[in-house]
């Protein structure tokens, strides 16, 4: 009888170890296909207007239909594959009862058991299969929720780029002079964006960086909100190399009003108040003032309380600009920097909100990135 049992023991284990194996291999493709699957479909949707301007609908439609009926047989072979192995596993559970039973049974007859002998050997043996099944079970899901998670925890172990070092103290401002010293920069091998770059902008300065595209402009932005760290060279503020203060100080001392402006699928009101934790109403109100957005958020139904969509698809590049100049604006930073900060505004919206541009940068150290001659008249110095 132990034989018997231990030979189930054996057999069950085995044959659960590897059909759970051969499934681990589906149940990885069916979780990238339903990843990619996802990834697809929100890619249109936030594409959506190049879908349409194209009228690619049908193609994009074909696309993700094509996805699906991949994910569709990938999910019915692994489901395929749990079923053999919940039919294995009984099997071989009915086996060893069956062979357990057929050998008390043969006892009996001889002689050697008595009937309340088979009938305790029958009650063992089931009260040691039904948790070997169990154990079963455990086994399989646990192994699912493994390979599930894989993704998972191989995000979480990806290093962090820039991270605080240890010892890391936070910025001392005391001007916000800004020096880039013996600056290189290459976002990928081969392709390097910057060489020796030495630019100092004294505190309370206004300095405007021109250039064709591709030329950098931009990345010195990006370098000085430890985006990305230089490989070659130092980036001080006040004589303080930024790779030794933390980041949550370094970017609390700069505002940005990017050229490419996201918003949140929330209210105006809130867009503008994430410059400043706290910030309220009435502070909101005045920098929507200074950024002259004011008028066009009282026109809408829905004034300061208008959601603006997904990345504010609702608004207009203009409005959106606007909207980021006023948190630039909530925010009252020491350090300022407007990467083409008027570039979706018409003439008359930059001539009227240009004065606010110069007001805001008065005693503030301001790095200015433009292509228009109109936004760079101002600064004292001009860096081609």
């Amino acid at each position: 009888f132990t034989l018997a049992i231990m030979v189930t023991f054996v057999v069950y284990a085995s044959f659960t170890m590897l059909i759970t194996g051969q499934r681990a291999l589906q149940q990885r493709r069916l979780n990238e296909l339903d990843s990619r699957a996802n990834g697809r479909l929100v890619d249109t949707l936030l594409n959506y207007e190049t879908v349409k301007t194209h009228a690619r609908e049908d193609y994009e439609r074909q696309r993700y239909a094509d996805m699906l009926r991949q994910w569709t047989e990938s999910g019915v072979a692994n489901q395929r594959a749990l079923s053999r192995l919940h039919i294995g596993q009984s099997a071989i559970i009915a086996a060893g009862v069956a062979a357990v039973m057929l050998l008390a049974g043969q006892q009996t007859v001889r002689g050697a058991m008595t009937v309340g002998d088979l009938v305790l050997v029958n009650a063992y043996v089931i009260q040691i299969c039904l948790p070997l099944n169990a154990l079963g079970f455990v086994f399989r899901e646990a192994r699912d929720a493994l390979v599930a998670t894989e993704q998972l925890f191989r995000l979480l172990d990806e290093p962090v780029e820039i991270a605080d070092r240890p010892g890391s103290a936070p910025l001392a401002m005391r001007g916000g002079a800004v020096s880039f010293e013996k600056v290189s920069f290459a976002y990928e091998p081969g392709r390097q964006i910057l060489f020796d770059l030495d630019l100092a902008i004294g505190a309370g300065q206004t300095v405007a960086v021109v250039g064709g595209s591709g030329s950098g402009k931009s990345t010195l932005a990006r370098l000085l909100m430890r985006l990305y760290d230089a490989h070659g060279g130092r980036i001080a503020i006040d004589g303080q190399d930024l790779r030794g203060v933390t980041l949550a100080s370094l970017r609390a001392a700069i505002g940005v009003v990017p050229q490419d402006t996201t918003l949140f699928n929330d209210t105006i009101a809130h867009n503008i108040a994430y410059g400043r934790a706290g910030a309220g109403l009435g502070e909101v109100i005045e920098a929507a003032r200074a950024a002259q957005v004011h008028e066009f958020i009282q026109s809408l139904p829905e004034q300061y309380d208008t959601v603006v969509g997904e990345r504010g698809m609702k608004l207009s590049g203009g409005e959106k600009q606007r909207i980021a100049i006023a948190r630039a604006f909530l925010k009252n930073p020491p350090i300022m920097i407007f990467d083409e900060a008027t570039s979706a505004l018409d003439t008359r919206a930059e001539r009227a909100i240009q004065g606010e541009l110069d007001r805001i940068a008065e005693g503030r150290t301001t790095l200015i990135i433009a292509h228009r001659l109109s936004t760079i008249v101002n600064a004292d110095e001009i860096v081609v």
